[in-house]
């Protein structure tokens, strides 16, 4: 049983698909370069399990568009993080980044992606009560960004 067994799962292996098509591959490597980008414009690093990501038209083209939610931390040797939404808009085929804002981070406020609605990206927060630790906002609040000219705008 145990040789059979090791001949076997090499066979299931390579000749099980991939899960990634090529265009996530393609839009992976193009989210990857644009953060890594930024983070060495930083002197930090990316928070890679941190990163969210959803999917829905945000130019009203009627092709789905990617906004990103990422944290870049410890710029220049700091305790420091930022957390920020890009949008990635889909043209011809291909992902191209069109733009990025803060949106949280330390003693600003904690921010998780949620859903992208009637080309609005929708946040859930946590904002600093009056004594709250650096580390621990507490304040549960909601964040709603469009894309307008090639801008995210808070609304």
């Amino acid at each position: 049983m145990k040789n059979v067994l090791m001949f076997v799962m090499p066979l299931v292996f390579l000749c099980t698909p991939s899960l990634a098509s090529p265009s996530q591959n393609q839009d992976t490597t193009v989210i990857d370069k644009f953060i890594s980008k930024q983070a060495t414009q930083e002197g930090g690093d990316e928070d890679a399990e941190a990163r969210k990501v959803a999917e829905g038209d945000l130019n009203r083209d009627g092709t789905s568009d990617l906004a990103v939610l990422y944290t870049i931390e410890g710029q220049n040797g700091t305790n420091n993080y930022v957390q920020y939404l890009a949008v990635f808009v889909r043209v011809k085929g291909r992902l191209l980044p069109v733009t990025h804002a803060a949106v949280g981070g330390k003693s600003y406020r904690a921010v998780e992606l949620e859903s992208i609605s009637n080309s609005v990206i929708l946040l859930k927060t946590l904002k600093y009560a009056a004594k709250d630790a650096a580390c621990c906002p507490s304040k549960k609040g909601t964040a709603r960004y469009a894309l307008v000219n090639r801008r995210l705008k808070e609304l």
